[in-house]
């Protein structure tokens, strides 16, 4: 099983001052934050790229995920064409964070980047309505 889901962190967010609903604190992974079930992980990637949106005006899978997984660390433009083809959303077409129809299937992409396997939809969608509902 991945570290990602093992901490029911499945866009392997890292640890930092920034808390989140369900998030277990501390965590027992000194790099990456816990949480307490895999919704609340997913509900976490949503709040991260809405804020990602609404605080720095990163609008585009490409701008989001050059901030998420950057260059430095990671192969960044695979990750772009990944997330892309799986949602059908164009790298740098503008998306809204708030719309289900976009974001689930950018969140399932991310994870199974992050984790090696593909998401379960059902925790994903668990997330979205988390997002949704305790903003």
């Amino acid at each position: 099983m991945s570290r990602g889901l093992r901490n029911n962190n499945p866009g392997n967010i890292r640890r930092s001052r920034v808390r989140y609903k369900g998030e277990v604190h501390p965590s027992r992974d000194p790099e990456f934050k816990e949480f307490s079930s895999m919704a609340y992980g997913y509900r976490a990637m949503f709040v991260l790229l809405d804020t990602y949106r609404s605080r720095y005006g990163l609008s585009t899978i490409r701008q989001m995920l050059n901030r998420y997984a950057p260059p430095e660390e990671n192969f960044t433009e695979g990750y772009v064409r990944f997330v892309a083809d799986y949602s059908g959303v164009m790298p740098d077409e503008s998306v809204d964070t708030r719309a289900e129809m976009d974001m689930i299937p950018i969140v399932a992409a991310m994870s199974k980047i992050e984790n090696g396997v593909a998401a379960n939809l059902a925790d994903v969608e668990a997330g979205w309505r988390l997002f949704i509902d305790l903003k």
